[in-house]
């Protein structure tokens, strides 16, 4: 016993006490949004799943933090299997959850579904930090960016065609983007790149479904649904409840359209940001942003300060997905981004 308390202890030295004290005040706050904005369904089921996996956040801190980068860097290929394995799972446990992506894994022997993807962020990152480590002095070679673009492919391809969660999808493509970029790659890799896609988008834009070719029309388009009953109804209804709380809110489980059940779409989840305006007004939107980015800051500020290039390319993988999924979920909820279901970090449930 003394032993697994020494190792505990130990990760705790190894890692940022800061950034998590930073994650688990907003994880906090989280939880007392989702006991307002679950109020009128009960939220006691939702408060005790979201306490667990802060606690099992807790536990995966402690156990990344005691293991070295080298063990991850060794066994790189494992980590491939494992989320090939978890995303195949998607064929016969896969479920939509009521969202129309096959998103979810559905075990009957589990009171919850698990979204493998959520996991695979974190494997990603690892996976791409060892792949460019063992590239480090070549990094910009033709070969050290065809095998991150193969383990990218692989990932965001097999979770695009077993599920059609595009949102998530992006997420792994901004991961790569941001830990290539500072990791050295060159920059005519990524004007060669961004060609690429300008010259493929007509065909890309093909293989999108109708309903995301119309969440990406409607950010360009004012006349497409002006009223906000069809494709804008989820946006304009996220709007009114962000502005309706003014300055400083409508007040703590008091907000009119995050108290009324069905007035405010996946108030706990996707648009809890906008139950944040209704509630607790600007101050409680800017003071979430600012916590958020806080956090961004902090992990990126670690990530600077280690002399360890694998260490340093974890940090910045974790920040490019915080990046993405914080701005992408804002930005979904004031109307300045697609609504491609993604949940804001540390607040939402889930």
């Amino acid at each position: 016993m003394g032993r697994y308390i020494r190792k505990i202890g130990e990760a705790f030295r190894r890692g940022d006490i800061i950034l998590l004290l930073m994650c688990l005040a907003l994880n906090i706050f989280g939880i007392l949004m989702i006991a307002s904005t679950t109020n009128q369904v009960g939220p006691v089921r939702y408060l005790i799943i979201q306490s667990i996996a802060a606690a099992l956040g807790i536990m995966m801190y402690v156990l990344i933090s005691s293991i070295d980068t080298e063990f991850f860097s060794e066994n790189r290929y494992w980590l491939v299997v494992f989320n090939t394995f978890l995303l195949l799972l998607l064929i016969p446990f896969g479920t939509d959850n009521g969202s129309g992506n096959r998103s979810w894994l559905d075990f009957p022997f589990l009171p919850i579904d698990i979204q493998p993807a959520e996991i695979c962020k974190i494997t990603y990152v690892l996976i791409m930090a060892s792949v460019m480590s063992s590239f480090q002095s070549r990094i910009s070679s033709v070969r050290s960016v065809f095998t991150m673009v193969f383990h990218l492919g692989l990932l965001a391809g097999l979770n695009m065609v077993l599920s059609d969660d595009l949102g998530v999808t992006l997420i792994f493509v901004f991961i790569f983007a941001g830990m290539a970029f500072s990791g050295g790659v060159s920059p005519i890799w990524f004007l060669a790149a961004g060609g690429g896609i300008v010259a493929l988008f007509p065909i890309l834009w093909n293989f999108l479904g109708d309903y995301q070719k119309l969440r990406i029309e409607i950010l360009f388009n004012p006349d497409l649904d002006p009223l906000g009953t069809g494709a804008r109804h989820h946006t304009v209804r996220a709007l009114r409840s962000l502005t309706g709380g003014g300055m400083t809110g409508q007040g703590l489980f008091q907000g009119h359209r995050t108290q009324t059940q069905g007035a405010l779409f996946a108030q706990h989840t996707d648009y809890i940001f906008a139950a944040i305006g209704e509630e607790l007004g600007f101050v409680g939107c800017a003071l979430v942003v600012l916590a958020l980015f806080a956090i961004i800051a902090r992990v990126i500020w670690v990530g600077t300060r280690s002399q360890d290039y694998m260490r340093r390319l974890v940090c910045f993988g974790a920040a490019s997905a915080l990046i993405f999924q914080v701005t992408s979920n804002i930005g979904m909820c004031i109307g300045l981004t697609p609504v491609i279901g993604l949940t804001l970090p540390f607040v939402s449930y889930g």
